[in-house]
């Protein structure tokens, strides 16, 4: 595992307009030139938007089109969530999108129902694992953050980390009415499975008149924060370091003594 350079995009969606939103967080993204991994927010694209079947792309449509060359100009991984239409359904597919144009994807597996998501969306089956220089990482969507079962990390001998993954990232539209919970979960999932933890939210106010207060942020293994964003625009990178992270999971070995499970996903 090596030094792992990570930019947080922390940006204000514009509503319905995926023109605009490529422009603008393409501006943004190239702010973070030099990072290996640049993370932008839930639905970058749209917004979290009601109309999927207006705003979702096809997978051989600009959106991936557009995200494949900024990757490639950047030189960087770049992730986020997209409205992807497939076989008539319409997912919330985060995009892994490396710097030679391969990518990975992860649709988000739990919809918010609050919001009327599940009757909108088709939910994921699987968790992503992918792999960038030496690190094990998750790559989630907002709402999956609530489930702790999911997320559950596990003891994977044959990883240089130990276990299943090293850092989690979720990407999100969480709303300033529940940025409570998102502090504070994010800091859960940080410190029950032994991971670093990076949540990226957008800021702003959506087409629906909903706020969203940002509070991106970095958080070690013990559930210290490395950086707090506040409710502006803003990109901002930070150096994770593997040997703390590794140090923790010597010292403090919990996994030693977690239940074994298995999951259920019909």
């Amino acid at each position: 595992m090596q030094a792992l350079k990570v930019a947080l995009v922390q940006g204000a969606t514009r509503w319905h307009d995926a023109p605009a939103n490529r422009d603008y967080y393409g501006a943004l993204a190239r702010q973070a030139q030099g990072s290996d991994l640049i993370v932008l927010p839930e639905t970058f694209l749209s917004g979290f938007s009601n109309d999927t079947r207006a705003s979702a792309e096809a997978m051989d449509g600009e959106g991936v089109a557009w995200l494949r060359a900024l990757a490639s100009d950047v030189g960087a991984v770049v992730c986020g969530s997209v409205a992807i239409r497939e076989n008539d359904i319409v997912y919330n597919r985060l995009l892994w999108m490396r710097p030679d144009g391969s990518f990975a994807q992860y649709d988000k597996r739990h919809l918010f129902r609050m919001a009327g998501e599940h009757t909108r969306y088709g939910g994921g089956r699987e968790r992503l694992i992918v792999e960038l220089k030496g690190w094990r990482i998750l790559p989630q969507v907002c709402y999956d953050l609530r489930f702790p079962v999911w997320l559950r990390n596990r003891r994977l001998a044959t990883a240089t980390g130990g276990m299943e993954y090293d850092l989690a990232v979720f990407v999100a539209n969480w709303p300033a009415p529940r940025r409570q919970p998102w502090r504070t979960l994010l800091r859960a999932r940080a410190i029950e499975n032994l991971s670093y933890v990076i949540g990226v939210n957008r800021v702003g106010v959506d087409g629906n008149e909903i706020p969203y207060s940002g509070d991106s942020a970095v958080i070690d293994p013990v559930g210290e924060p490395l950086l707090e964003l506040d409710a502006g625009e803003q990109v901002v990178t930070i150096t994770l370091d593997p040997a703390p992270l590794l140090a923790h999971r010597e010292r403090f070995p919990a996994w030693m003594d977690a239940d074994a499970f298995s999951l259920d996903l019909n």
